[in-house]
């Protein structure tokens, strides 16, 4: 019998949305790389369409025999079943401290608390609004500077184990130049509130996204989000428009797993305007989308959040802290894509790879 590795999270909350789903698949087809068997643990309240769309993906990827969605309406394994399971883990991987279950929870005999929104859960705890990690047996975080010099997010008494997004290169064989147009996938305010913080508001994207409205303006370059984004904040869309961006709607283009994934192939490359949160806390917040776009061979422009402090910019994959900034290294982009293509397929492979990343995280929660 193979060694197992479990992940909690949910995708069932969240369906339609193909980008979202990706987070985990990353892990469960890459612990299956590794030689693991793997298990995906999820939930739902109500909703047999969101059971569907939970297994439709686990399916599509071959996981259809590794999943469990708990719950009334639930669907995949039995209860019985992913107790056995979690019993013979080597890790529990509690994405943002998802799995409630207390049973489920202490079936496993090591359970690892992934940290996906670097300040968040932080500061959540620090400020005593909500508490979602202290009784893991290790703490990870893809902030890559938490804990460390020039960080404001908390670390709340734990160590931090930094670990990149990781991503199955063989699932992101791009080819080719992609598309005309440079692009992203992103919410305009997404589930979570700003949070006040020893006197500082830390906000989200639309707070950071409003400041680089015309930054098509400034490039000549097409740049197209796919934005969820609610009709009460029409305004803001309208204001990207008026700068140039091209707002679709991430159901049009990214609505399950694979359209994501063509939607990144068939891109020039990535722009991608960080949550304000991540920008002011200097966590060191690395999208899941980078390592993605990295692996198909899509440069990346990407908002400074101290990441760059720990991963190689300037070719394939750039930093930039203002809308000239942004500006100037599209246009160097530009002129030597070739180049940065070649470097961000290269980089996605040393630094984002799954083999390395997730063999390089069983050890360190070991």
């Amino acid at each position: 019998m193979r060694a197992l590795v479990a992940v909690a999270g949910s995708i069932a909350q969240r369906p339609g949305v193909g980008g979202h789903a990706w987070v985990f698949l990353q892990y469960l087809l890459g612990f299956r790389r590794l030689g693991y068997d793997v298990l995906f643990v999820d939930r739902v309240e109500a909703g047999a369409a969101d059971v569907r769309w939970v297994e439709d993906t686990m399916r599509r990827y071959g996981l259809g025999e590794d999943f469990a969605v708990l719950g009334s309406d639930g669907g995949g394994l039995r209860r019985e079943e992913v107790l056995e399971r979690l019993r013979r883990a080597v890790l529990l991987i509690d994405v943002m401290g998802f799995l409630d279950d207390e049973e489920l929870f202490a079936a496993a005999p090591r359970r690892l608390f992934l940290d996906i929104d670097p300040g968040f859960p932080q500061l959540w705890q620090e400020l005593g609004l909500h508490r979602s990690f202290g009784r893991h047996d290790a703490y990870a975080t893809v902030g890559l500077r938490v804990g460390k010099e020039g960080s404001r997010v908390p670390t709340c008494g734990v160590e931090w184990i930094a670990t990149p997004p990781p991503v199955v290169l063989e699932e992101w064989a791009g080819a080719g130049a992609g598309g005309a147009s440079y692009t992203t996938v992103a919410s305009w305010r997404g589930p979570f509130g700003p949070i006040e913080f020893e006197g500082e508001r830390f906000g989200l994207r639309v707070h950071q996204m409003r400041r680089f409205a015309e930054l098509p303006a400034l490039t000549g370059l097409p740049l197209e989000v796919a934005l969820e984004i609610d009709p009460a904040d029409g305004a803001d869309a309208d204001l990207l428009r008026a700068g140039g961006w091209r707002v679709v709607a991430p159901s049009q283009v990214a609505a399950s797993a694979d359209d994501y994934r063509r939607y990144v192939e068939n891109s020039r490359g990535e722009v991608e305007v960080a949550k304000d949160i991540y920008v002011r806390s200097r966590g060191g917040w690395v999208s899941d989308r980078v390592p993605c776009y990295l692996a198909a061979g899509r440069p990346v422009l990407a908002q400074a959040t101290g990441f760059e402090l720990e991963v190689e910019t300037g070719a394939g994959l750039v930093a930039f802290a203002t809308p000239g900034e942004a500006a100037a290294a599209l246009e160097a982009i530009e002129a030597e894509y070739e180049r940065h293509a070649a470097a961000a397929r290269e980089l996605a492979r040393e630094r984002f790879g799954s083999d390395r990343v997730l063999a390089a995280l069983l050890e360190a929660a070991a």
